[in-house]
């Protein structure tokens, strides 16, 4: 049987969105690397990796890299597998919660919706605003300039760094998929030079033993006293929880690690871009599903290989997690090299970035477009339109956007921002897990089949799900308790607003995704 031609396939994509409901308006121009490359560019191990590597530095030492990242990775593929299989069987720009309605009801779409609208302007805001501070600090030290860092200055930085973004978003989803697909070599080009460089000229290098050394710089206890809210500091009200001080104060090395693994699972966040980018991607159905699982697949393998060369090459491990030194993964690199080399990888990494933010953007436009293709939200009718000429959702990436910069304008929630993306954007990748899981077990409703999931788990796909969700269980807690407890209450004024929101407007006029098809057909009899 003959392969069928690449307009073909897109005939049959356009089908399949036909009878899930809706009518081809994307332009459809996406192959499997590009949409592999858009979730690989939004994880971005030369971002999140970076930023945060002193971050779990403190708390156990160099395990947290040896041991803790490959325990995240591990868990965060089962999530990814998850949530692939969804994705093969309902290739929609709604991703989760289109999913969610279909395995449940509308309001556990809307519920699942606001999760992900809420984690992708976070995740969004959180990459760019840390993207602002990195290139200012980077330009600084270069050129030897004196560019201010104050709050205000790196919002503005922050908007600066949006605009290209925006524009580019905007103009076309096929220079968006080029720069995706360059993304991914420049990524993977710019880990094997950094290794390189490191192991040839690094001035500093530790034994192989160095790497399974255990050590706790930051105190639990001494970061879980109190949390800042703004201009306001509290203690912690959760220390108070019977049993809870204990453990901060005795828990060791071993409760210790467990709060470093934040360092890795902040980095796994965005990979349901490739299920947003669905409607925009050939073969949607496979292409799809194995962009949300090998974003995940490949950046963990890179990511400790990267992860690896840092370690040993750590000078020392009290000066490294120094914030006075920060970010930890420059003081490293400037110094065991020389000062253009290290100049080099700091504009690597600067580059990287800058294309993580990009390809957030575009991730964040198509969930919030599809949202409001359904009316789901305050000011859908705008949000929703597609611009004839470019076919891309204009607004929703103007409004998107300018609500991550007003977002990070207050710069001391800045961590409660990152926390919250994470946590948000998780609990969204859990419902529509949860209710596929309910429903296979129940064998009513739907669920996922290899006959309508061509990227199937087959019999795994029970046990996979189960796995997934306790480990969102256990990260959502992780997120929401000290040093993160910013975070924790922050949500739980998330969930307080959803409740409201839903009540007195919500309930009364949303009923789950609309069908455009149905509106197509009948405008053209």
């Amino acid at each position: 049987m003959p392969e069928k031609s690449r307009d073909q396939l897109i005939q049959q994509d356009i089908l399949d969105l036909r009878k899930l409901g809706y009518v081809q308006q994307l332009y459809r121009e996406m192959g499997g690397f590009s949409n592999f490359a858009i979730s690989f560019s939004i994880i971005s191990i030369l971002t999140g990796a970076i930023l945060l590597f002193g971050y779990g530095l403190q708390f156990a030492g160099p395990v947290i890299n040896t041991f803790g990242w490959p325990l995240v990775s591990l868990f965060t593929l089962a999530v990814a597998a998850s949530m692939a299989e969804l994705a093969s069987a309902y290739p929609t720009a709604g991703g989760l919660y289109f999913w969610a309605y279909r395995l449940g009801d509308h309001r556990w779409a809307w519920v699942t919706a606001w999760f992900n609208m809420i984690g992708q302007i976070f995740i969004t805001a959180g990459i760019d605003y840390a993207a602002a501070l990195y290139i200012v600090g980077a330009l600084n030290r270069i050129f030897a300039l004196d560019i201010p860092t104050d709050s205000t200055a790196t919002v503005i930085a922050m908007a600066a760094i949006m605009l290209p973004q925006g524009l580019i978003n905007i103009f076309g989803i096929k220079l968006t998929a080029r720069l995706s697909d360059f993304s991914v070599y420049w990524h993977i080009a710019g880990v094997l030079i950094i290794a390189l460089l490191l192991t040839i000229f690094g001035k500093h290098t530790q034994p192989f033993e160095f790497l399974f050394h255990s050590v706790v710089t930051a105190q639990p206890l001494d970061l879980a006293q109190s949390f800042a809210a703004g201009p306001f500091t509290f203690e912690s009200i959760m220390l108070r929880i019977p049993g809870i001080y204990e453990l901060y104060a005795g828990g060791g090395i071993a409760f210790a690690f467990v709060l470093g693994l934040l360092q890795a699972q902040w980095t796994y966040t965005g990979y349901d871009a490739s299920a947003h980018m669905a409607e925009e991607t050939v073969m949607a159905r496979l292409n799809s599903a194995w962009g949300v699982f090998l974003s995940v697949a490949v950046s963990s393998v890179v990511g400790f290989f990267m992860l690896m060369i840092l370690t040993l090459h750590i000078p020392d491990i009290a000066s490294t997690v120094d914030e006075a030194n920060a970010p930890a993964v420059l003081y490293i690199v400037y110094q065991n090299l020389e000062p253009f080399f290290a100049n080099v990888i700091a504009v690597i990494i600067g580059m990287a970035m800058w294309l993580c933010g990009l390809s957030s953007i575009t991730s964040m436009s198509r969930m919030w477009f599809a949202f409001a293709r359904d009316g789901g939200m305050p000011g859908y009718s705008l949000i929703r339109i597609i611009n004839p000429r470019w076919q891309t959702p204009v607004w929703s990436i103007i409004i998107t956007c300018t609500l991550a910069v007003l977002l990070t304008v207050y710069a001391a929630i800045y961590s409660a921002i990152v926390a919250v993306s994470t946590t948000a954007l998780y609990l969204a990748y859990a419902i529509p897990i949860y209710l596929n899981l309910r429903n296979r077990r129940r064998k009513r409703g739907e669920f996922t089949t290899p006959e309508n999931a061509p990227w199937s788990l087959r019999k795994r796909g029970g046990f996979l799900n189960l796995v997934a969700l306790i480990w969102v269980c256990f990260i959502t807690i992780l997120f929401s308790i000290p040093p993160n407890e910013l975070a924790g209450w922050s949500m739980l004024i998330i969930c307080l607003f959803m409740f409201l929101y839903w009540h007195v407007d919500a309930k009364k006029r949303f009923k789950g995704p609309q069908s455009t098809a149905e509106k197509y057909v009948a405008t053209k009899d």
